[in-house]
């Protein structure tokens, strides 16, 4: 079979973005219920579903659920047999990252088991920009668009390259101290890439690593770390999903007002669903956003997607 016409199913929505930027989004023939850009991954075929659907619960009943899954093993991601089956897919691109953010290795043992055979299988684990960059050019070079993947590497490159630039030109400092929360209910620190996207964009990172997992924080390490802003990116949400879990959960809480962002208005909300929680080419795009957040001056002429973040008043 020429690698051209592999049938190609995603378990992963980053995995989707990439295929679909580098040409090889018609030969994807299955998703997940998450893989939502562009637009026509929506007309795929749906091969695995959440069992529960996280778009009618608060971040704390979301955080609930998932650790009473968790600790019953019982699976957060249903493969759906019969779709699974009639697909016959030649390639499965799949993730080791996060059982809770993608189905992980139970849900392609499963898949391998419904199909009968041994499909190709892409495993993509990535903890910073470089890794990304990297399974660009892994899922490229597995569906022959080895070029196309090039040139998307190189493009993303360049973002981050013409933002280090002006950084060294204008001798900015890296004054502002950062605080990126992936989750509010209860609060989680943003790991793995964010670190790193933080520091490119001219920021000093706080409570959280490159590289490593998003790690659970509170208010009373958050006052500790007192940083200049804080960027508010709750894993998958958009930016009205992320402020009415904002409004009903710290809003109003005085612990939370008396931080010195707060008072200063440093607070911001991103779409963290479409350039931070997924490990795709719009992750690049989430580097500019941060660096117009960091800071907006040197970065004004930066142009970012409408509602990629506010500045919460």
């Amino acid at each position: 079979m020429h690698l051209k016409d592999k049938k190609i199913v995603s378990f992963l929505p980053s995995a989707t973005e990439i295929l679909y930027e580098i040409g090889a989004g018609p030969q994807i023939v299955g998703v997940t219920h998450e893989c939502k850009y562009p637009e026509d991954a929506k007309l795929k075929p749906r091969v695995i579903n959440s069992v529960f659907d996280a778009s009618v619960m608060s971040s704390k009943d979301i955080d609930q659920k998932i650790v009473e899954l968790y600790n019953n093993g019982k699976d957060i991601y249903i493969v759906n047999d019969q779709i699974l089956g009639d697909l016959k897919p030649d390639l499965i691109v799949a993730q080791g990252i996060c059982e809770v953010c993608s189905p992980f290795k139970s849900e392609i043992k499963r898949a391998i088991s419904i199909l009968g055979y041994s499909p190709e299988i892409i495993i993509l684990d990535p903890h910073s920009i470089n890794d990304i960059l990297n399974n660009i050019n892994e899922i490229a070079k597995q569906v022959d668009k080895i070029e196309r993947g090039r040139k998307l590497v190189d493009s993303l490159n360049k973002k981050i390259t013409s933002i280090r630039d002006v950084i060294s030109k204008n001798n900015v400092k890296k004054s502002s101290g950062i605080l990126c929360l992936e989750w509010i209910e209860p609060f989680f620190t943003a790991g793995h890439w964010v670190p790193e996207m933080i520091e490119i964009a001219g920021g000093i990172n706080g409570l959280s690593r490159k590289g490593e997992r998003s790690k659970r924080t509170s208010l009373k390490e958050i006052n500790k770390f007192d940083p200049d802003k804080i960027i508010l990116m709750p894993c998958g949400f958009d930016i009205d999903r992320t402020i009415k879990e904002y409004e009903r959960t710290i809003k109003n809480n005085s612990s939370w007002n008396s931080l010195r962002a707060i008072k200063e208005k440093e607070l911001y909300i991103v779409d963290a669903g479409s350039y931070f929680s997924k490990p795709g080419p719009r992750t690049f795009v989430g580097i500019e956003v941060l660096a117009k957040i960091i800071n907006p001056n040197e970065f004004n002429y930066i142009k970012v997607p409408s509602k990629s973040f506010i500045k919460m008043d």
